[in-house]
């Protein structure tokens, strides 16, 4: 019997559309292509509401011109997450269907972000990809570097601040941050895709960058740019055994969410990898292998799991080497460098169900509750006068 895969994408967040492509190109095609799985296509409107149709199985429902209309036609799915994962269409006979495994594909906000990680979790089920904790540190720029840099990973000189810090710290701040050198890069610290992000290459530009990044978040970065920079990327999939796709370079100063999804900015969806990279990258082999070490190290520092990819910034007159970013839900899971590694998109997704799978059997094995007395114990007396 095929096992229920729930792929669930979409969502309230800036990479509502970004995510569509994620779930499908990679995720959905290569599920269906494998032939072992019953793919249940989960769409989170903008607003919301929830969707469950095998119609959803395909990008060009997504494309279409009227796709609101024909998403009117369909009939929202109810989610029961009592004791595991079930889609009820109601009606006079209502249809349910039991998920085996979920497969989140949906970026930043309210997904990537540990908030529906959260929910499976209390649903008791299987997931692909970063647990809660590792999807929290890793969505918070700030915070990862808070973790990171006491095991002696690297990151750049930073200042970092929220709206309320920058409404009535504002001077303070513009201090602080008039210590790092220019160029310097001003971003919200809980999106991807480059949305929000500016480069700043001098003072007075500063303040627009600030104001556009806080209308994408309440909490801001400001990074002290790499001169002689080279910028590469590390994939990595694995719970306890990790294994390395190749280091990538791409192949522009700096990427913003066109470049990064488009052709040119004209309209046609390329997805990364697509000729805006080299692979593997143009580094030495020695650089190579300090980037590899530091992306296992930061894997293993921020408790990933499932699949996540290492950014990083090179300064290629020092060779010195600092942790960027860390993205747990890699857009398209960067199937094309995993291809070139030998790695096929439906093996891709064959071992990240393995990889969900292993996870929660380690899990289940724990004890999460803890039988005692203390009920008994507590009278209402007791609870007025504490």
């Amino acid at each position: 019997m095929k096992k229920s895969i729930a792929v669930i994408f979409g969502g309230r967040s800036a990479e509502h559309d970004v995510s569509i492509i994620t779930a499908h190109l990679p995720i959905i095609q290569s599920l269906l292509a494998s032939g072992q799985f019953e793919v249940w296509p989960v769409y989170i409107t903008t607003e919301g509401t929830w969707y469950c149709d095998q119609k959803l199985n395909e990008i060009s429902f997504f494309q279409a011109p009227d796709v609101a209309e024909n998403l009117k036609k369909l009939k929202p799915v109810e989610v029961n997450f009592t004791n595991g994962l079930t889609l009820i269409w109601p009606g006079l006979r209502p249809k349910t269907v039991s998920i085996d495994v979920a497969f989140p594909a949906m970026h930043e906000t309210y997904g990537e972000d540990g908030s529906l990680m959260g929910l499976l979790r209390l649903a008791n089920i299987p997931f692909v990809g970063c647990d809660l904790e590792a999807s929290v540190i890793a969505m918070d720029k700030v915070l990862l570097k808070q973790v990171t840099e006491p095991l002696g990973i690297p990151s750049v000189p930073y200042v970092w601040f929220t709206t309320k810090m920058w409404q009535e710290k504002a001077p303070e701040l513009r201090k602080e941050i008039t210590k790092l050198s220019y160029p310097l890069f001003v971003k919200p610290v809980h999106l991807g895709s480059s949305i929000g992000i500016t480069k700043v290459e001098k003072e007075g530009e500063l303040e627009n960058a600030i104001e556009v990044a806080l209308h994408y978040d309440t909490k801001v970065i400001v990074e002290e740019g790499v001169t002689n920079l080279i910028e590469v990327t590390l994939p990595i999939i694995g719970n306890d055994e990790l294994e390395l796709a190749y280091v990538e370079q791409p192949l522009a100063e700096f990427f913003d969410f066109d470049k990064k999804y488009m052709d040119g900015g004209k309209g046609k969806t390329s997805g990364a990898g697509s000729g805006y990279s080299a692979i593997p990258a143009r580094i030495s082999d020695e650089l190579i292998h300090e980037v590899e070490e530091l992306g296992k190290r930061t894997y293993k520092a921020i408790g990933a799991s499932g699949i996540s990819r290492i950014d990083f910034l090179i300064n290629g007159k020092t060779n010195k080497v600092y942790v960027n970013e860390v993205n747990t839900l890699p857009g398209i899971l960067y199937h094309h460098n995993w291809r070139q590694k030998g790695v096929s998109g439906v093996e891709l997704v064959t071992k990240l169900i393995r990889f969900a799978e292993e996870r929660f059997a380690t899990q289940k094995a724990l004890a999460f509750t803890f039988r005692s007395d203390v009920l008994s114990t507590v009278s209402s007396a007791k609870l007025q006068n504490s």
